[in-house]
Parts: structure tokens; sequence; C-alpha cells
């Protein structure tokens, strides 16, 4: 009698387990499920698809995870020593096209400049062991011009461009006035070859009064990176209290921040000049108030046809996933849905699966889900 009993009470416990393994979102091309793939996550920044199918992991506090389909997990060692403080840490994490062939592996971090006060985005670059549980010969191939402090908006998405270089973003540091200082990288879109190295052709590279990585400028803070299926380059990134902005970026460009803005200072008060200025670029879309943007994604249509196209992008604060769609000839975007369910709390990062799929971070939810069609 109490063998069956507990049996009952065992088959009872383990119902929410179950029901919470695989929910549902409602959206415009139907129900999907959102599936866990990775939990017990604590502060997931971003994420990658290996060749092989497993999945690598980076969380702000500096662990770097490696888990695959069959629920284990390996914690790599050899990563960055990163300065956890605020927004900083181990930030995001990028897998190249010939991952398998050169096992390298790409990271940008919060590195320490002279102190904890003094920290600036990072690249690093380092090769994963054959046995998959370590890193090898970690070393930073970039690091943004040392100056700034505290532990607000080091941007950090980071890119591969079809010719090999590298993309990334920093956000402004807290130090508004830097994101118009071509003496520095603080606020921009930065271009760099594989090896650290600057492009030849780089809009600002043979100029003595500009940092010649530098691609784009006047950018508070992206967090979110991704190439549109035409090959142009995106980002959104946060205002401050509204203009949170997703921009269609192009070499040398001025994309105005803190001189111009659709938000206003958190105390309510004007940001610079107003909405548009001469030389100064407008967002292809913004939101008012902020969702707080992170993660960006253009999906290709493989699973969703009537998606392809339009960008996802991944909110912090109303716990939901932006879709984005354009008109037919024009780059301009309106936001056509929201997608949220109690697993999309605080998006991270939204990035498509080789065969498709939708997948996210959360990080209240502390896990990686992944969005299927549900029939």
């Amino acid at each position: 009698m109490r063998s069956s009993l507990l049996k009952v009470l065992a088959a009872a416990l383990l119902l929410p387990v179950a029901a919470a393994a695989q929910t549902t979102l409602r959206s415009s091309e139907g129900e999907l499920k959102v599936t866990p793939v990775a939990t017990e996550l604590k502060f997931p920044w971003a994420f990658g698809f290996l060749p092989d199918g497993q999945i690598i992991i980076t969380e702000r506090g500096g662990r770097i995870l490696i888990d695959d389909a069959d629920g284990n997990r390996v914690e790599l060692s050899g990563g960055p020593e990163a300065v956890v403080s605020g927004q900083g840490g181990l930030l995001d994490v990028l897998v190249p096209r010939d991952f398998a062939t050169s096992r390298e592996l790409f990271f940008t971090y919060s590195k320490d400049q002279s102190g904890w006060r003094s920290a600036g985005t990072a690249v690093a670059r380092a090769e994963l062991s054959d046995d998959g549980r370590r890193l090898t010969g970690l070393a930073d191939i970039y690091e943004i011009k040392p100056g700034s402090s505290g532990g607000r908006h080091f941007g950090s998405r980071l890119l591969e461009a079809e010719d090999g270089s590298l993309f990334f973003t920093v956000g402004d540091r807290g130090d508004r006035p830097s994101a118009q200082d071509l003496s520095r990288e603080n606020g921009s879109v930065l271009r760099i070859n594989r090896d650290g190295s600057i492009p030849a052709d780089n809009p600002f590279a043979g100029r003595d009064d500009v940092l010649p990585a530098i691609w784009s400028y006047g950018h508070r803070n992206a967090q979110g990176a991704a190439w549109g299926l035409d090959g142009e380059l995106w980002t959104v990134e946060h205002g401050a209290r509204g203009g949170d902005e997703v921009n269609r970026i192009e070499p040398g460009r001025n994309y105005g921040w803190p001189v111009i803005s659709y938000g206003v200072h958190y105390i309510g008060t004007k940001i610079g000049e107003g909405t548009s200025k001469e030389g100064m670029e407008q967002p292809n879309f913004y939101w008012d108030p902020s969702i707080a943007p992170s993660g960006l994604m253009v999906y290709s249509g493989k699973l969703w046809p009537a998606w392809r196209g339009n960008l996802f992008v991944g909110s912090l604060k109303f716990s939901m996933i932006s879709r984005l769609e354009g008109s037919e000839g024009s780059y301009q975007l309106r936001e056509a849905e929201r997608l949220a369910s109690p697993r999309t709390a605080r998006v991270r990062d939204v990035r498509e699966a080789p065969d498709g799929s939708i997948w996210f971070l959360s990080v209240v939810e502390g896990a990686l889900y992944r969005l299927d069609p549900a029939d």
C-alpha cells in the first residue's frame, strides 16, 4: 500500500516538471512549441551552434559551457578573465564558418585596463581542444582605447563578415560625448581582421585623426547585430528613456547619439538637439517607450516562409521577442507582433538554428529555448 502511494505521489510531482518542459506560444503563424534546450544558467549572455550539433553558451560571470542534445554539459577552462561589474563580464561568442577545421572561437568581454574602475570591450581568440573540454592559446586580438570607467554600455555583439573580417559593437560606456569622438572607439561599430589588424578598406583607414577600426559611430549601446538576407548589417541599440533604435549600418556614417535621439534622459529632460540633424542618420525603427533590446536575428524563412527577412529582437524589459517587418523596396520597418510567454522573460539573445528553428536565451528563466511549429 505504502509503495503504491509513493508511486502515485512521485507521478504527481513529475507532472509540473513535464508541463514546464514544453509550452506553447501564440504567433501570427500559429502555435509555436517552446522547448528548453539548456537550463540552470546564471546570467546567460550569448550562444552559438557548433557543427556537431552542440551549443556553446557564455555567462556574464565568466563560465563558458558546451551542452549537447543528451543534456550533457562541459564547463570549458582557459577562457578570458573578464571584469564582472554592472553590465560588464564575459559577453558574446562567435563560432566562425571554418570552425570544423580551425577549432577557433572568438569572444568579447569587459577587460581590466589598469584597475577595476577602468575597463573596455575586448575581443579574444582561442582554440577548442580536441577533447572539447578546454580553450587553448587564448589571446586578445583587439581592445578599445583605455580610459573608460564604470560598468555600463559595453555593447559587444560580434559578427563574421562574408570576407572573414569581424564586426563588433561597443557602447558609449556611459560617457555620452565619447560616441561623437572619433579618437575613441566608444559608441561605435568596429571592423577588424581576424588577427586584429585593420582592413585597408575601412572608411577611416589612413586618417591620423580617427581610430581606423571605426566603421560607424554615434551609437549609444548596441547589444544586437545581425546580417540581413541581402548582406546588409543591422544593429539594435538601447536608447535612454524611449528611443531604442534599429539601424541599417553603412560605413563612415554618424548615427547621432547623443546629439539626436527619439528618447529623453531618465529624469525626463531633453537629449541633445532634437530628433534630426543634417549629416546624422535616422533609425529604420525606434521604440517609445523603450523595450531594452538585446539580441537580433534576421530570419531566413526556412520554417516560416511568411517571416522571411523579418527581424526578431529580444526585450529585456517587456519579456518578449519583437518581430519587425519591412515594406517591399524599403528598409523602413514596423513592429508586426510581440511573441510572449512565461519563458520569454528578459530575452538576451536570439538566433536561428541551422534547421530554421528560432532559439533564445532568457536571463530570468536561466535557460536556452527553441521555437518550432506546434503541429
